[in-house]
């Protein structure tokens, strides 16, 4: 399903029928898309249900919320909220239990290829990053107040960037002498400076610049709440579908598959029987080689499908 961006770029969904056909067991079940986007998974998983099922959608982003008022379907809801509060969020609205749970993780191509949104390098503009442009801290703010310690770490344990230390080096010089970086375009200039080498084909800036995003965001935070919400509220049977795009974001969902679907014995009680498991592992999927050759952005993307057990939470 294909969207146009502001830039006039399509906005294709990855994984989209893949990701539909592993999440739907119950045709009038109610589920929920954590990233609505641009609406891709919502409108084909509203095409695969009966008039009987529902879709709440969840999305940070503002302009995800006012695209999705374009969604006439009375099965339809959206909440402007992260999706690691959706547990509280569907209780406010009386839910308790769902069918499915789909995640589509990282930033959109609308927010990359909308330049005044600051993801990208590609386009010189004021370096916000913010996926909810009503509150919290831009990256321009943060690099204007943390030590040369902090910005090093983010940019090492977020972006795994070997050049972290002199990075953050010279962001701190640069607003010492005056200069605090307030655009896109000069943290890119400032990090191809710092990097001396890269890999073939990836920008400089590729890595400093998910470290941030995921930082200002707290992507992996919200990660790691969603999933266990997706635990607690998983009817028995019910699937939980996420979609990742980097390496930390799928090591946090594989590891939690694992830790949740694997015998685990209490090494105090040897003898007692193992904790019962809340989930199994059903699948790993990867874009195939037609959808990689038409849209580039799902060569990195990795699916991973579980199922709740009866195992109450």
């Amino acid at each position: 399903m294909t969207a146009v961006t502001q830039t006039g770029r399509p906005h294709t969904t990855v994984l989209l029928a893949e990701a539909v056909e592993a999440l739907v067991t119950q045709a009038d079940g109610l589920y929920v898309d954590g990233t609505f986007g641009r609406g891709g998974h919502t409108r084909a998983l509203l095409a695969a249900l009966s008039p009987q099922a529902r879709v709440v959608a969840f999305d940070r982003d503002p302009e995800a919320i006012a695209a999705a008022a374009a969604l006439d379907d009375p099965r339809f809801s959206i909440c402007h909220a992260s999706f690691g509060a959706m547990r509280d969020e569907l209780a406010a609205r009386g839910v308790g239990q769902v069918q499915g749970v789909l995640l589509d993780l990282g930033v959109s191509s609308p927010q990359i290829d909308t330049p005044e949104r600051g993801f990208s390098f590609r386009f010189d503009a004021p370096l916000d990053m913010r996926m909810d442009t009503t509150r919290g801290e831009t990256a321009a703010d943060f690099l204007a107040r943390a030590d040369e310690r902090l910005i090093a770490q983010v940019i090492r344990d977020y972006g795994e960037e070997r050049f972290a230390l002199q990075i953050a080096k010279a962001v701190v010089a640069r607003r010492q002498g005056g200069d605090q970086l307030r655009t896109t375009g000069e943290l890119s200039a400032l990090v191809a400076r710092a990097v001396k080498t890269r890999e073939p084909g990836q920008d400089p800036a590729t890595r400093t610049f998910q470290a941030l995003r995921i930082f200002v965001n707290a992507e992996l935070e919200a990660l790691e709440q969603g999933l266990n919400a997706a635990l607690q509220l998983l009817a028995p049977g019910g699937r939980l579908v996420v979609i990742s795009f980097h390496s930390l974001e799928d090591r946090i969902v594989k590891n939690f598959i694992t830790r949740e679907s694997r015998d685990e014995f209490d090494r105090r009680a040897p003898m007692a029987p193992p904790r019962p498991l809340k989930l199994k592992a059903v699948a790993r999927v990867k874009p195939g080689e037609g959808e990689v050759r038409a849209n580039p952005r799902a060569r990195s993307a990795v699916m991973r499908v579980a199922e709740r057990t009866e195992v109450p939470a």
